[in-house]
């Protein structure tokens, strides 16, 4: 398969897919995709997280404070509605501390955090300062697609990209998305299903990098 086949076929942002314009610059979009990153970054499916999302997305429990205002077994009924009963618990235990921190910190705006970072590894520092739980994996996942509307996003590859570049034999993503003129959100989030869906699980696929 030839790597711009490839990237159309596997490449479709998660933040599109659930109908989230970041492009706007919009505080409230922009928690909405913290959110989904939250839930995505736990090893579970990625149909049960997406459906989640869309649970919390039809209650309309989206925002810092409507999170908030849900409150911990408001949030719970929503997670295992959603099929994300693995880890409800947890979850809407860090979704109530780290929504929290942002709403007394930021009032609930991540541009505003975004802001206040002197730069990429600060940024990510002032991210994860917001909860206990909010790891490398959740930075990466949130800023991989914000990277194309905040200037100081330029996340490290998840462990997962990682595997599906040294299987491909790339070196930097960047790079390779310059040369061949590809979007490089939407290729790293190609490599991201490789090595998720397909390497992880003992399998591959035949991609054609020149």
């Amino acid at each position: 398969m030839k790597l711009r086949a490839f990237v159309e076929r596997w490449g479709q942002p998660f933040s599109e897919l659930l109908g989230i314009d970041l492009e706007s610059r919009r505080a409230e979009e922009i928690s909405k995709w913290f959110l989904a990153s939250i839930l995505y970054s736990k090893p579970i499916r990625e149909s049960s997280a997406t459906n989640t999302y869309r649970v919390f997305e039809a209650e309309g429990v989206v925002s810092p404070s409507a999170i908030i205002a849900t409150g911990w077994d408001g949030l719970v009924s929503l997670l295992d509605e959603g099929g994300y009963t693995r880890y409800d618990f947890s979850t809407a235990t860090k979704l109530l501390g780290v929504f929290g921190s942002l709403q007394k910190r930021y009032g609930g705006n991540l541009n505003l955090l975004h802001k206040e970072a002197r730069d990429g590894d600060d940024l990510q520092k002032l991210l994860r300062s917001l909860g206990k739980g909010i790891g490398p994996t959740t930075v990466s996942i949130f800023l991989r697609e914000t990277r194309g509307v905040w200037s100081k996003a330029n996340p490290d590859p998840s462990p997962l990209v990682k595997l599906a570049m040294k299987d491909l034999g790339i070196k930097e993503i960047r790079k390779l998305a310059k040369r061949k003129h590809l979007d490089v959100v939407r290729l790293e989030t190609a490599l991201l299903r490789l090595g998720k869906d397909f390497i992880r699980r003992g399998k591959t696929i035949d991609v054609e990098l020149e």
